[in-house]
């Protein structure tokens, strides 16, 4: 009976570790997820001052220029889902880049020290959302392996955890521009 009951206790115990296992790792994306929405509010907050200090030079990119501004609107909106926000990540770094390409066709914007000040804070920016992308992507591994391994998947399975998705890009997009190649030049 004793060993019954020492038995239960450990199982009772496991179970618990499992449970404040997956609990720990699904705060943990929280977390780093929050970080990276920081930085993506934060490049957010330079794209008026990056529009500002294009837009009287670039007169015939202003497409670009009203993409980037809808996107920041978009963003700013306050209810999108972590799944919308990492796509739409995704297409403000591309449309970034492309003012950071017609920009080359612009010296004297290229030589005007605001613009050029922007560009190393939006470089300093694009760099830590990147190693903030890189964090959040190792806890989104480290939680699906939890919810993907025995025994741990069992217990997710009670709890109704599901795999989530790393940040990533599309082929297409790993072939666009570099924008820190850019900002280097």
């Amino acid at each position: 009976m004793i060993a019954l009951l020492v038995i239960a206790g450990i199982l009772v115990l496991f179970g618990v570790g499992m449970y404040n296992a997956l609990i720990g790792k699904k705060n943990a994306i929280k977390n780093v997820f929050g970080a990276v929405d920081t930085l993506l509010k934060k490049r957010y907050d330079l794209i008026p001052n990056l529009v500002g200090s294009v837009q009287s030079y670039m007169k015939h990119e202003q497409e670009i220029l009203t993409e980037v501004t809808r996107l920041r609107a978009e963003a700013l909106s306050g209810n999108l889902s972590d799944d919308e926000k990492m796509e739409l990540d995704q297409r403000m770094s591309k449309a970034i880049g492309g003012i950071m390409v017609a920009v080359e066709n612009y010296p004297n914007l290229k030589a005007n020290e605001q613009f050029m000040q922007l560009q190393r804070t939006l470089t300093e920016v694009e760099e830590q959302i990147s190693a903030a992308r890189r964090a959040y992507n190792a806890a989104i591994t480290d939680y699906n392996n939890a919810v993907e391994m025995f025994p741990t998947k069992m217990m997710a399975q009670i709890m109704n955890y599901r795999t989530k998705r790393v940040f990533s890009i599309s082929s297409a997009e790993r072939e666009s521009v570099d924008v820190h190649e850019l900002f280097q030049r």
